[in-house]
């Protein structure tokens, strides 16, 4: 009989195609999200709305579970800390002792690489990259702390876990990444940051979802080799940061701007709009933060070695392919 799976967070764009991922495969799904999702439920995924940030409602939806995938989190650049420590770092401890409760076997978290940035370059770096001394927002600070707890949770003889940290989900159907730049683009608001020459890496959202399949497998199997470890994924192969925005502008018709502005000017004024806004209590997204200018400005990108060897993890090679879904997605869809 195939394992029962518990998705938080399935409702979400990578939740969404781990969904498919496990229902095509065989596996028996639970989802759990605030929202509600019946087109997920029609798909064969038990659909259960309620929050990780209750205890309780953890212990009901880990209740006959194999497995926990644990993709919900409060993701941004902005907000009060109290809230981010309470999705990103409470939630998980609470499906961890909800793991220990039920004598759950495995436990796969969905990760971040911006848990190792500090705003400086990072060039094809591995998982022994140490976590920063600074943080420039509370997401990678608190989903650093989170993915430190689960890595400890994992025992031999107990819970087998891993983090996964895939980079900058791309594909049809993206909700935020890709939508963002060309709201930016149409209203007249993206600017290039730097020369645009900056490496970055990229996963698209089905190699994400296979990369937690495999990884729930290896602890499934309790692979002692696999768990306890963190993973970067990605496409595994570095584009120019600004090739790749002009890339998502001309597959939605639109022309890339030519105006730009430097590193360090946008690095400055991110810092400045900070302050601005903490000082004025304004909880909106500042315009520009260091965070985002260091994410447009420098490199980033990721040795995926590790995934490859000890999750059989393979990348994306049909890259042209999948960006021309993107300008068509009944291509995605087989239509």
């Amino acid at each position: 009989m195939s394992a029962s799976v518990l998705v938080t967070g399935y409702g979400g764009f990578l939740g969404r195609a781990l969904c498919r991922e496990l229902v095509r495969c065989g596996y028996r799904v639970r989802g759990m999200a605030r929202g509600v999702y019946p087109d997920m439920q029609s798909m064969g995924v038990e659909c259960m709305q309620a929050s990780a940030t209750d205890d309780s409602a953890c212990d009901e939806a880990c209740r006959g579970m194999d497995a926990v995938i644990h993709t919900a989190a409060l993701a941004g650049v902005w907000g009060p800390a109290k809230r981010f420590e309470e999705v990103n770092v409470g939630a998980t401890n609470n499906l961890l002792r909800s793991c220990e409760k039920f004598k759950i076997g495995a436990f796969v978290f969905t990760s971040s690489p911006s848990v190792t940035f500090d705003g400086s370059s990072q060039c094809n770096i591995d998982e022994t990259a140490p976590y920063p001394t600074r943080w420039l927002c509370h997401y990678p600070r608190t989903k650093a702390i989170a993915e430190q707890q689960v890595l400890a949770a994992n025992h031999p003889n107990g819970l087998a876990t891993c983090s996964l940290r895939p980079h900058l989900i791309w594909g049809v159907g993206d909700p935020h990444l890709i939508p963002r730049v060309i709201e930016k683009c149409r209203s007249g608001r993206l600017r290039r940051v730097g020369d645009g020459r900056n490496l970055i890496d990229t996963v698209h959202v089905d190699h994400a979802a296979i990369a937690h399949r495999l990884a729930l497998e290896r602890m499934l199997g309790r692979d002692q080799n696999a768990a306890g470890k963190a993973y970067f994924i990605t496409d595994g192969t570095p584009i120019a940061c600004w090739d790749w925005i002009e890339t998502i502008l001309k597959s939605a018709g639109l022309q890339p701007p030519q105006r730009g502005i430097s590193f360090r000017s946008a690095y400055a004024i991110g810092g400045m709009l900070e302050a601005i806004y903490t000082t004025l209590r304004i909880s909106t997204e500042p315009p520009m933060t260091r965070f985002v200018a260091a994410q447009l400005g420098v490199a980033h990108y990721f040795d995926i070695s590790s995934a490859k060897e000890r999750l059989g993890y393979e990348p994306l090679t049909d890259r042209a392919e999948r960006v021309a879904e993107l300008g068509n997605p009944g291509l995605a869809l087989g239509l």
